[in-house]
Formats: C-alpha cells, structure tokens, sequence
C-alpha cells in the first residue's frame, strides 16, 4: 500500500511538473529588457504650456525638446536674437506671440508756396540751363558708415559658395558607420533618429556645416549631446557621446569630428542621430546619401 502510495505521489509530481513547464512564458532576452528600458527613458520631450531655464538649457536646447522652432519660440516670448536666457527665466511654450505696438503714422509736412515773377522765372530758366550745359553730372557717393553689405556696383549674382547658415540647401553625409539597431519612427512616442552601433570612443562627425548651438547633458536622456545649427530651417542631433570635442558657438564643417562615441544614457555604445526641419523630427534616411 505504502509503495502504491509513493508511485503515485511521483506520478503526481511528474505530471504537475510537465503542465508547470508548458505555461511558462517564453524567456525575454536581456537584450530585449535593456532596449526597451532606453527606449522608455528616451523622452526629453516637454509637454507643458511653460518651462522654467535651468543652468546649462539654451533655447535652441528648450525648442528642441519641446519639438519646435526656436524662432517659434523666440518670438512667443519676445527674445532677440543671439537668443540670451538666464537660469530661473520663465518661457512660455504655447500661447500667441505678443503683438507689437504700431509706430504712428508721420504727420505730412507742410509747405510753403513758392511765389516768383516771371521776370525770375525767366533769369532762373537761362542760368539754370547755362548751369546744365557746363556742369557735368556728380558720381553718387556712398555714404561714410557703409559696410561691407552694401553692395555698391552692379555685378551678376552668383550663388553662394556655402550657403551653410544662409541658404535651404544642405549638404549632409554619415556621422559615423555602422549599423542601424532603430530606425525613425512616426509614432508619437517613436524614435525621433536614428541609433547607429559603434564601438566605444568612435569617431563622430558634422553631417553637415554649421554652428555648435547645444553642448552639454541637461537633457534627460540623450546622455552627452551635441545640437548643431545648419541653416534656418535645419538642426542635427548627437547623442549619447562619451566626449564631446566642440563648444558652443564653434562653427564646424561637414566631416570634422566633434565627439566620441559611447554610452552615455544608453544601454551600449551608440549614436543617437537626428534631424529637425523648423523644429519637426524627420527621417534622417531621407537626407542621408544612399
């Protein structure tokens, strides 16, 4: 009886430990568990209707995580440019620009009439066209503060040689090689770029001219991040740098190296690269040469 007992007890665990095993779910890779969790913390997005500057923020920094033009931005909140902000500075990010007061008309000027003879109407008339006929006509003469933009001769127009910072046309090319591990996304909450796989203190480049508008870590992450001003309507995107090589401010050229690779607010060493048009996320594969 014992020994029947003690065979079914083994049968028992045998068979609870077959249904045990078939209702595990599938093991997630480490990988996996990793990627989503920078893909969730990924967000340095603003939301809100206002934002309070924080030491390090620039509004190039502040549009970019709120998704918009920093023109948009300067103009909701009446900042000229070169765009100065101060730690503690409240900043509007949704709302109407102020509109601005309108300069009143200028009174017409009166004048006075002219009253003459017509005997000199007639001696005005003949030395007027003696003055004409042996004076010869005076070379226009520029003005003493006239700078160099003035353009002071006709000339035909050529293009600009850079239109980096001037023009709608850039020039883009690889940061760095390597492969894709996450491509852009539409999504709302989607990737905003493109994550490149490197090595550890990889080379990363310009993808293109412009001026160093953002170099720092406030932005939650994006790890070391490099902002990059191209034109009026372009920004690029570096993130997850492990040295950045430029300073704000410093102008740059397509190809010159402006950090190293690493992982910094990332699972592993990448880059993080992006492209704002007027403050939007695009596909950066659409820019990008084949």
């Amino acid at each position: 009886m014992a020994r029947a007992f003690s065979l079914w007890l083994i049968l028992l665990a045998t068979v609870l430990s077959g249904c045990s095993s078939r209702s595990t779910p599938a093991p997630v890779s480490t990988l996996e568990l990793r990627e989503n969790f920078y893909q969730q913390r990924n967000r340095g997005s603003l939301s809100a209707s206002s934002y309070t500057v924080q030491r390090g923020d620039t509004l190039y920094s502040i549009a970019f995580r709120a998704g918009k033009d920093v023109r948009e931005l300067a103009r909701l909140n009446a900042i000229a440019s070169p765009y100065t902000i101060y730690p503690g500075q409240q900043l509007k990010l949704t709302g109407v620009p102020p509109r601005q007061m309108a300069k009143p008309a200028a009174k017409p000027v009166a004048t006075k009439p002219v009253t003459s003879t017509a005997q000199n109407t007639n001696k005005n008339d003949s030395s007027q066209a003696k003055s004409n006929s042996s004076v010869k006509p005076a070379k226009p003469v520029a003005p003493k503060n006239q700078t160099g933009y003035v353009q002071t001769h006709t000339a035909p127009e050529k293009k600009a040689q850079n239109p980096t910072l001037t023009g709608n046309v850039v020039q883009w090319q690889w940061p760095v090689k390597g492969k894709i591990i996450s491509g852009f996304s539409h999504q709302q909450q989607g990737n905003k770029g493109v994550d490149i796989a490197g090595r550890e203190g990889d080379r990363i480049n310009a993808a293109a001219s412009g001026q160093v508008v953002y170099a720092g870590n406030a932005l939650r992450g994006y790890g070391n991040l490099i902002i990059i001003k191209h034109n009026d309507d372009y920004l690029s995107a570096y993130a997850h740098n492990r040295k950045l090589l430029v300073t704000e401010r410093q102008m740059v050229t397509a190809g010159q190296q402006i950090a190293e690779m690493g992982s910094t607010d990332a699972t592993d060493p990448r880059l993080h690269f992006e492209i704002r048009f007027r403050g939007t996320s695009v596909d950066p594969l659409k820019y990008l040469p084949k």
